[in-house]
Protein backbone atom coordinates (compact mmCIF):
# COMPACT_ATOMS: atom_id res chain seq x y z
CA UNK A 1 0.00 0.00 0.00
CA UNK A 2 2.52 2.22 0.93
CA UNK A 3 4.71 1.80 -2.74
CA UNK A 4 1.21 2.22 -4.76
CA UNK A 5 0.71 6.03 -2.46
CA UNK A 6 4.41 6.68 -2.80
CA UNK A 7 3.56 6.21 -7.03
CA UNK A 8 0.42 7.97 -7.13
CA UNK A 9 2.50 10.89 -5.22
CA UNK A 10 4.89 10.62 -7.86
CA UNK A 11 2.88 10.76 -10.55
CA UNK A 12 0.85 13.74 -9.14
CA UNK A 13 3.86 15.69 -8.25
CA UNK A 14 5.76 15.55 -11.48
CA UNK A 15 2.20 15.54 -13.72
CA UNK A 16 1.61 18.84 -12.26
CA UNK A 17 5.30 20.34 -12.74
CA UNK A 18 5.71 19.16 -15.97
CA UNK A 19 2.25 20.41 -17.48
CA UNK A 20 2.89 23.30 -15.67
CA UNK A 21 6.39 24.24 -17.15
CA UNK A 22 4.91 22.82 -20.91
CA UNK A 23 1.98 24.99 -20.35
CA UNK A 24 4.79 27.82 -20.27
CA UNK A 25 5.93 26.93 -23.61
CA UNK A 26 2.79 25.97 -25.34
CA UNK A 27 0.80 29.29 -24.28
CA UNK A 28 3.47 32.09 -25.20
CA UNK A 29 3.96 29.85 -28.76
CA UNK A 30 0.15 30.22 -29.51
CA UNK A 31 0.67 33.89 -28.45
CA UNK A 32 3.80 34.40 -30.71
CA UNK A 33 1.52 32.68 -33.85
CA UNK A 34 3.72 29.39 -33.59
CA UNK A 35 1.74 26.04 -34.61
CA UNK A 36 2.22 23.80 -31.84
CA UNK A 37 1.72 19.65 -33.34
CA UNK A 38 1.91 18.47 -29.76
CA UNK A 39 1.58 18.95 -26.38
CA UNK A 40 2.78 15.69 -23.95
CA UNK A 41 3.03 15.49 -20.44
CA UNK A 42 5.99 12.15 -20.32
CA UNK A 43 7.87 10.52 -22.57
CA UNK A 44 7.35 7.48 -24.91
CA UNK A 45 4.51 5.76 -25.79
CA UNK A 46 1.10 7.47 -25.67
CA UNK A 47 -1.17 6.21 -23.21
CA UNK A 48 -3.67 8.34 -24.25
CA UNK A 49 -4.19 11.29 -26.76
CA UNK A 50 -7.02 13.28 -28.55
CA UNK A 51 -6.13 15.93 -31.53
CA UNK A 52 -7.69 19.52 -30.23
CA UNK A 53 -9.65 22.27 -32.76
CA UNK A 54 -6.84 24.03 -32.25
CA UNK A 55 -4.91 21.26 -34.36
CA UNK A 56 -2.44 20.50 -31.63
CA UNK A 57 -2.48 16.80 -30.19
CA UNK A 58 -2.48 16.20 -26.55
CA UNK A 59 -1.18 13.44 -25.14
CA UNK A 60 -0.08 11.36 -21.63
CA UNK A 61 2.56 9.23 -22.58
CA UNK A 62 4.17 5.86 -20.40
CA UNK A 63 7.24 7.64 -18.74
CA UNK A 64 6.07 10.37 -16.33
CA UNK A 65 9.60 12.25 -16.06
CA UNK A 66 9.08 14.90 -18.54
CA UNK A 67 7.49 15.98 -21.37
CA UNK A 68 7.66 18.15 -24.34
CA UNK A 69 5.71 20.99 -26.77
CA UNK A 70 6.72 19.77 -30.53
CA UNK A 71 6.10 23.16 -32.56
CA UNK A 72 6.21 23.47 -36.02
CA UNK A 73 10.45 23.77 -37.01
CA UNK A 74 11.67 23.72 -40.51
CA UNK A 75 14.75 22.16 -38.91
CA UNK A 76 12.72 19.35 -37.86
CA UNK A 77 11.45 18.92 -41.13
CA UNK A 78 9.73 20.02 -44.41
CA UNK A 79 7.11 22.65 -43.94
CA UNK A 80 4.48 23.53 -46.26
CA UNK A 81 4.62 27.61 -47.88
CA UNK A 82 1.79 28.61 -46.30
CA UNK A 83 3.17 27.58 -42.82
CA UNK A 84 5.76 28.47 -42.97
CA UNK A 85 5.12 31.92 -41.14
CA UNK A 86 3.84 29.76 -38.16
CA UNK A 87 7.64 28.07 -37.68
CA UNK A 88 9.25 28.33 -34.50
CA UNK A 89 12.53 29.08 -36.24
CA UNK A 90 10.91 32.04 -38.86
CA UNK A 91 9.77 33.82 -35.69
CA UNK A 92 12.15 36.75 -34.60
CA UNK A 93 14.16 35.73 -31.71
CA UNK A 94 12.71 38.32 -29.05
CA UNK A 95 9.27 35.77 -29.32
CA UNK A 96 11.64 32.56 -29.55
CA UNK A 97 13.46 33.80 -26.31
CA UNK A 98 9.98 34.35 -24.59
CA UNK A 99 8.69 31.31 -25.93
CA UNK A 100 11.37 29.49 -24.26
CA UNK A 101 12.14 31.22 -20.90
CA UNK A 102 8.45 30.94 -20.19
CA UNK A 103 7.91 27.06 -19.29
CA UNK A 104 10.83 27.76 -15.83
CA UNK A 105 9.18 31.11 -15.08
CA UNK A 106 5.63 29.62 -15.19
CA UNK A 107 7.69 27.33 -12.85
CA UNK A 108 8.31 30.35 -10.64
CA UNK A 109 5.43 31.53 -10.77
CA UNK A 110 3.35 28.38 -9.94
CA UNK A 111 5.97 28.28 -6.72
CA UNK A 112 4.74 31.65 -5.31
CA UNK A 113 1.06 30.75 -6.26
CA UNK A 114 1.94 27.40 -3.71
CA UNK A 115 2.90 29.64 -0.99
CA UNK A 116 0.33 31.96 -1.53
CA UNK A 117 -2.37 29.17 -0.64
CA UNK A 118 -0.02 27.70 2.06
CA UNK A 119 -0.03 30.98 3.79
CA UNK A 120 -3.50 31.63 3.24
CA UNK A 121 -4.89 28.57 4.64
CA UNK A 122 -1.82 28.78 7.62
CA UNK A 123 1.08 27.14 8.37
CA UNK A 124 1.86 25.27 11.33
CA UNK A 125 4.57 26.04 12.99
CA UNK A 126 6.99 25.34 16.10
CA UNK A 127 8.41 28.75 18.27
CA UNK A 128 11.79 28.70 17.63
CA UNK A 129 13.13 28.23 21.15
CA UNK A 130 16.17 27.24 21.79
CA UNK A 131 16.58 23.78 24.12
CA UNK A 132 19.95 23.59 24.33
CA UNK A 133 23.59 24.45 22.71
CA UNK A 134 26.34 22.17 21.86
CA UNK A 135 29.33 23.22 24.13
CA UNK A 136 32.17 24.65 21.82
CA UNK A 137 30.04 25.06 19.42
CA UNK A 138 29.95 28.39 17.21
CA UNK A 139 26.22 28.93 18.96
CA UNK A 140 27.93 28.75 22.69
CA UNK A 141 30.46 31.20 21.93
CA UNK A 142 28.23 33.85 20.73
CA UNK A 143 26.34 33.63 24.06
CA UNK A 144 23.06 33.43 22.55
CA UNK A 145 21.01 32.17 25.93
CA UNK A 146 19.47 28.25 25.96
CA UNK A 147 15.43 29.20 26.57
CA UNK A 148 15.46 32.06 24.50
CA UNK A 149 13.44 32.71 21.15
CA UNK A 150 14.88 32.83 18.08
CA UNK A 151 13.06 36.15 16.41
CA UNK A 152 15.47 37.47 13.42
CA UNK A 153 18.66 36.35 11.76
CA UNK A 154 21.23 38.76 9.63
CA UNK A 155 18.27 41.16 9.93
CA UNK A 156 15.45 38.80 8.63
CA UNK A 157 12.29 37.84 10.56
CA UNK A 158 11.95 34.44 11.75
CA UNK A 159 8.92 32.73 13.21
CA UNK A 160 9.92 28.89 13.24
CA UNK A 161 13.04 26.60 12.93
CA UNK A 162 12.26 25.89 9.08
CA UNK A 163 12.78 29.81 8.43
CA UNK A 164 16.05 30.04 11.26
CA UNK A 165 17.63 26.96 9.24
CA UNK A 166 17.31 28.49 5.82
CA UNK A 167 18.95 31.47 6.66
CA UNK A 168 21.45 29.57 8.47
CA UNK A 169 21.75 27.75 5.04
CA UNK A 170 22.79 30.28 3.16
CA UNK A 171 26.13 30.75 4.96
CA UNK A 172 27.44 27.41 4.10
CA UNK A 173 30.84 27.54 3.19
CA UNK A 174 31.02 31.17 3.92
CA UNK A 175 33.99 32.90 6.83
CA UNK A 176 32.07 35.63 8.06
CA UNK A 177 29.21 37.45 11.45
CA UNK A 178 26.02 36.12 11.37
CA UNK A 179 23.53 37.66 13.54
CA UNK A 180 21.40 36.21 15.75
CA UNK A 181 18.53 38.32 17.41
CA UNK A 182 16.66 36.21 20.63
CA UNK A 183 13.99 37.14 22.98
CA UNK A 184 14.63 35.99 26.55
CA UNK A 185 12.39 35.85 29.51
CA UNK A 186 14.85 38.07 31.52
CA UNK A 187 14.80 41.03 28.87
CA UNK A 188 11.64 42.80 27.50
CA UNK A 189 13.52 43.46 24.33
CA UNK A 190 15.36 41.04 21.94
CA UNK A 191 19.61 40.88 22.16
CA UNK A 192 21.40 40.53 19.34
CA UNK A 193 24.43 38.20 19.53
CA UNK A 194 27.20 37.50 16.77
CA UNK A 195 28.09 34.16 15.12
CA UNK A 196 31.49 34.04 14.25
CA UNK A 197 32.13 31.55 10.82
CA UNK A 198 35.39 30.40 9.96
CA UNK A 199 35.39 28.44 6.42
CA UNK A 200 31.58 26.97 7.92
CA UNK A 201 31.24 23.50 6.54
CA UNK A 202 27.98 21.58 6.93
CA UNK A 203 27.26 17.90 6.17
CA UNK A 204 24.33 18.46 5.12
CA UNK A 205 23.63 14.70 4.31
CA UNK A 206 23.95 14.42 8.04
CA UNK A 207 23.21 17.23 10.04
CA UNK A 208 21.05 20.36 9.33
CA UNK A 209 23.01 23.96 9.70
CA UNK A 210 20.67 24.17 12.54
CA UNK A 211 22.62 21.52 14.36
CA UNK A 212 25.71 22.10 13.14
CA UNK A 213 25.43 25.51 14.58
CA UNK A 214 25.37 24.26 17.81
CA UNK A 215 21.63 24.39 18.38
CA UNK A 216 19.38 22.13 19.47
CA UNK A 217 15.26 23.08 19.05
CA UNK A 218 12.93 22.81 22.72
CA UNK A 219 11.46 19.60 22.11
CA UNK A 220 8.55 18.72 25.14
CA UNK A 221 9.96 16.01 27.41
CA UNK A 222 9.20 12.59 25.35
CA UNK A 223 7.94 10.16 27.88
CA UNK A 224 8.76 6.13 27.46
CA UNK A 225 5.26 5.37 26.23
CA UNK A 226 5.37 3.06 22.98
CA UNK A 227 2.81 4.56 20.45
CA UNK A 228 4.27 1.92 17.65
CA UNK A 229 5.02 -1.71 17.56
CA UNK A 230 6.60 -3.01 14.02
CA UNK A 231 5.59 -5.93 12.53
CA UNK A 232 7.81 -8.86 13.55
CA UNK A 233 10.08 -7.21 15.45
CA UNK A 234 11.58 -7.74 19.07
CA UNK A 235 8.95 -5.81 20.53
CA UNK A 236 5.82 -7.76 19.25
CA UNK A 237 7.76 -11.03 19.81
CA UNK A 238 8.11 -9.95 23.65
CA UNK A 239 4.24 -9.20 23.92
CA UNK A 240 4.33 -5.63 24.26
CA UNK A 241 1.44 -2.98 23.29
CA UNK A 242 0.57 -0.21 22.23
CA UNK A 243 0.26 2.31 25.62
CA UNK A 244 2.85 0.68 27.36
CA UNK A 245 4.87 2.76 29.90
CA UNK A 246 8.06 1.41 30.11
CA UNK A 247 9.47 2.69 33.71
CA UNK A 248 12.57 0.10 33.76
CA UNK A 249 15.03 -1.75 32.26
CA UNK A 250 17.06 -4.54 34.66
CA UNK A 251 15.74 -2.52 37.71
CA UNK A 252 17.00 0.67 36.35
CA UNK A 253 14.39 3.36 36.29
CA UNK A 254 14.09 5.14 32.69
CA UNK A 255 13.01 8.63 32.62
CA UNK A 256 12.81 9.53 29.29
CA UNK A 257 12.59 8.15 25.58
CA UNK A 258 16.04 8.60 25.26
CA UNK A 259 17.26 6.65 28.04
CA UNK A 260 15.08 3.67 26.79
CA UNK A 261 16.33 3.79 23.36
CA UNK A 262 20.08 4.03 24.65
CA UNK A 263 19.47 0.91 27.11
CA UNK A 264 18.16 -0.77 23.88
CA UNK A 265 21.06 0.33 21.98
CA UNK A 266 23.68 -1.02 24.06
CA UNK A 267 21.98 -4.55 24.41
CA UNK A 268 22.26 -6.11 21.09
CA UNK A 269 21.07 -9.75 21.38
CA UNK A 270 20.74 -9.26 25.21
CA UNK A 271 17.61 -10.22 26.77
CA UNK A 272 16.66 -7.22 29.09
CA UNK A 273 14.20 -7.45 31.52
CA UNK A 274 11.40 -4.32 30.80
CA UNK A 275 9.13 -3.16 34.04
CA UNK A 276 5.88 -2.21 32.25
CA UNK A 277 2.90 -0.15 33.42
CA UNK A 278 -0.13 -1.82 31.34
CA UNK A 279 -3.69 0.50 32.51
CA UNK A 280 -3.01 0.39 36.31
CA UNK A 281 -1.20 -2.80 36.38
CA UNK A 282 2.60 -2.75 36.69
CA UNK A 283 4.38 -6.49 34.99
CA UNK A 284 7.99 -7.59 34.17
CA UNK A 285 8.68 -8.76 30.13
CA UNK A 286 11.11 -10.17 28.82
CA UNK A 287 12.69 -8.35 25.47
CA UNK A 288 15.54 -9.40 23.36
CA UNK A 289 16.74 -6.78 21.33
CA UNK A 290 17.69 -7.99 17.48
CA UNK A 291 21.08 -7.07 16.48
CA UNK A 292 21.71 -3.99 14.09
CA UNK A 293 25.04 -3.77 12.08
CA UNK A 294 25.75 -0.68 11.23
CA UNK A 295 27.17 1.42 7.87
CA UNK A 296 31.12 1.12 10.00
CA UNK A 297 30.67 -2.14 11.48
CA UNK A 298 29.49 -1.51 15.54
CA UNK A 299 26.51 -3.57 16.06
CA UNK A 300 23.11 -1.88 18.29
CA UNK A 301 20.10 -3.62 19.26
CA UNK A 302 16.60 -2.83 18.36
CA UNK A 303 13.59 -3.67 19.03
CA UNK A 304 10.76 -2.49 16.66
CA UNK A 305 8.94 0.39 18.51
CA UNK A 306 8.10 3.88 18.04
CA UNK A 307 7.10 6.49 20.73
CA UNK A 308 4.14 7.86 21.54
CA UNK A 309 4.67 11.45 19.75
CA UNK A 310 4.71 14.30 22.63
CA UNK A 311 2.17 16.66 23.50
CA UNK A 312 3.34 20.40 22.79
CA UNK A 313 2.70 23.37 24.79
CA UNK A 314 -0.22 26.12 23.21
CA UNK A 315 2.28 28.92 23.72
CA UNK A 316 4.90 26.54 21.38
CA UNK A 317 2.67 26.26 18.95
CA UNK A 318 2.36 29.21 15.95
CA UNK A 319 -0.03 29.50 12.46
CA UNK A 320 1.26 31.56 10.36
CA UNK A 321 -1.25 32.75 8.25
CA UNK A 322 -1.84 36.33 5.96
CA UNK A 323 -5.01 37.73 4.52
CA UNK A 324 -4.81 37.03 0.26
CA UNK A 325 -3.29 39.99 -0.67
CA UNK A 326 -0.59 40.53 1.89
CA UNK A 327 -0.02 36.64 1.46
CA UNK A 328 1.10 37.65 -2.14
CA UNK A 329 4.08 39.75 -1.19
CA UNK A 330 5.32 36.99 1.58
CA UNK A 331 4.73 33.94 -1.06
CA UNK A 332 7.17 35.93 -3.67
CA UNK A 333 9.88 37.34 -1.03
CA UNK A 334 9.81 33.80 -0.06
CA UNK A 335 10.02 32.25 -3.69
CA UNK A 336 12.66 34.49 -4.45
CA UNK A 337 14.70 33.43 -1.36
CA UNK A 338 14.69 30.02 -1.91
CA UNK A 339 15.77 31.13 -5.71
CA UNK A 340 18.44 32.59 -4.50
CA UNK A 341 19.21 29.91 -1.62
CA UNK A 342 19.11 27.05 -4.93
CA UNK A 343 21.51 29.26 -6.82
CA UNK A 344 23.72 29.84 -4.04
CA UNK A 345 23.70 26.09 -3.20
CA UNK A 346 24.46 25.33 -6.51
CA UNK A 347 27.53 27.52 -6.96
CA UNK A 348 28.88 26.29 -3.58
CA UNK A 349 28.99 22.81 -5.11
CA UNK A 350 30.95 23.56 -7.80
CA UNK A 351 33.24 25.35 -5.36
CA UNK A 352 33.36 22.34 -3.13
CA UNK A 353 31.83 24.18 0.18
CA UNK A 354 28.93 21.80 -0.57
CA UNK A 355 28.99 18.06 -1.64
CA UNK A 356 27.98 16.65 -4.45
CA UNK A 357 26.49 13.94 -2.46
CA UNK A 358 23.66 16.20 -1.71
CA UNK A 359 22.36 15.59 -4.87
CA UNK A 360 19.12 13.75 -5.15
CA UNK A 361 17.66 11.94 -8.17
CA UNK A 362 14.00 10.41 -8.79
CA UNK A 363 13.80 7.92 -6.25
CA UNK A 364 14.62 10.61 -3.46
CA UNK A 365 11.97 12.72 -5.20
CA UNK A 366 9.36 9.94 -5.12
CA UNK A 367 10.46 9.04 -1.51
CA UNK A 368 9.76 12.46 -0.07
CA UNK A 369 6.61 12.87 -2.39
CA UNK A 370 5.28 10.37 -0.89
CA UNK A 371 6.29 10.85 2.16
CA UNK A 372 4.76 14.78 2.50
CA UNK A 373 1.81 13.37 0.62
CA UNK A 374 0.95 11.33 3.55
CA UNK A 375 1.86 14.18 6.15
CA UNK A 376 -1.10 16.25 4.64
CA UNK A 377 -1.95 19.23 2.71
CA UNK A 378 0.66 22.26 3.59
CA UNK A 379 4.01 19.43 3.85
CA UNK A 380 3.07 18.47 0.01
CA UNK A 381 2.51 22.17 -0.84
CA UNK A 382 5.64 22.84 0.42
CA UNK A 383 7.33 20.02 -1.36
CA UNK A 384 5.83 21.10 -4.62
CA UNK A 385 6.95 24.51 -4.61
CA UNK A 386 10.30 24.50 -3.74
CA UNK A 387 10.55 21.53 -6.43
CA UNK A 388 9.05 23.77 -9.21
CA UNK A 389 11.44 26.37 -7.74
CA UNK A 390 14.10 23.98 -8.29
CA UNK A 391 12.98 22.60 -11.66
CA UNK A 392 12.61 26.58 -12.81
CA UNK A 393 16.28 27.41 -11.60
CA UNK A 394 17.97 24.33 -13.32
CA UNK A 395 16.25 24.51 -16.75
CA UNK A 396 17.41 28.13 -16.77
CA UNK A 397 20.75 27.28 -16.39
CA UNK A 398 22.99 28.13 -19.80
CA UNK A 399 23.64 24.17 -20.10
CA UNK A 400 22.96 23.66 -23.53
CA UNK A 401 19.78 20.44 -23.82
CA UNK A 402 18.11 22.83 -21.18
CA UNK A 403 16.15 25.76 -21.50
CA UNK A 404 18.61 27.86 -20.34
CA UNK A 405 20.95 26.66 -23.21
CA UNK A 406 18.40 27.67 -26.11
CA UNK A 407 18.23 30.81 -24.00
CA UNK A 408 22.03 31.53 -24.42
CA UNK A 409 22.31 31.22 -27.88
CA UNK A 410 19.14 33.06 -28.57
CA UNK A 411 20.85 35.80 -26.15
CA UNK A 412 23.96 35.43 -28.73
CA UNK A 413 22.01 36.07 -31.59
CA UNK A 414 20.17 38.94 -30.46
CA UNK A 415 23.23 41.12 -29.49
CA UNK A 416 25.56 39.83 -32.91
CA UNK A 417 22.68 39.69 -34.82
CA UNK A 418 22.68 36.49 -36.47
CA UNK A 419 22.31 33.01 -35.03
CA UNK A 420 25.00 30.68 -33.78
CA UNK A 421 26.05 28.09 -36.15
CA UNK A 422 24.63 24.30 -36.32
CA UNK A 423 27.97 23.07 -35.47
CA UNK A 424 28.65 25.28 -32.30
CA UNK A 425 25.09 23.78 -31.50
CA UNK A 426 26.01 20.54 -32.07
CA UNK A 427 28.85 20.30 -29.96
CA UNK A 428 27.29 21.98 -27.26
CA UNK A 429 24.13 19.54 -27.77
CA UNK A 430 27.09 16.83 -26.74
CA UNK A 431 28.65 18.49 -24.32
CA UNK A 432 25.52 19.58 -22.17
CA UNK A 433 24.07 15.94 -23.03
CA UNK A 434 27.17 14.48 -21.49
CA UNK A 435 26.84 16.76 -17.90
CA UNK A 436 23.57 16.39 -18.04
CA UNK A 437 23.72 12.51 -18.48
CA UNK A 438 26.75 12.76 -15.57
CA UNK A 439 24.80 15.08 -12.91
CA UNK A 440 21.95 12.38 -12.79
CA UNK A 441 23.90 9.25 -12.53
CA UNK A 442 25.57 10.76 -10.05
CA UNK A 443 22.67 11.69 -8.39
CA UNK A 444 20.72 8.11 -8.72
CA UNK A 445 23.73 6.70 -7.28
CA UNK A 446 23.61 9.06 -4.08
CA UNK A 447 19.92 7.98 -3.82
CA UNK A 448 20.92 4.32 -4.03
CA UNK A 449 23.05 4.89 -1.81
CA UNK A 450 21.04 6.48 0.82
CA UNK A 451 18.65 3.19 0.39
Amino acid sequence: MEIIQTLLATVVTLGILVTIHEWGHYWVARRCGVKVLKFSVGFGKSLWSRMGKDGTEYSVSAIPLGGYVKMLDEREGNVPEHLKSQAFNNKPVIQRIAIVAAGPLVNLVFAVFAYWLMFVVGVSAIVPVIGSITPGSAAEQSGVPVGAEVVSVDGYDVRSWEEVNLRFASHIGESSQLSISALSSASAEPKNYTVKLNDWNVDIENESPLSAMGIKPFRPEIKPVLGQIVVGGAAEAAGLQVGDVVVGVDGVPIANWMALVETIQSAPGRTLMFSVERSTLRQTIQVTPKIKVLDDGEVQGVIGAGVKPPVWPVEMQRTIQYGPIDAIGVAYVKTVHMVGLTLDSIWKMIEGAISVKNLSGPITIAKVAGATAASGFEPFISFLAYLSISLGVLNLLPIPVLDGGHLLYYGIELITGKPVSEKIQEVGFKLGMALLLSLMTLAIVNDVMRL
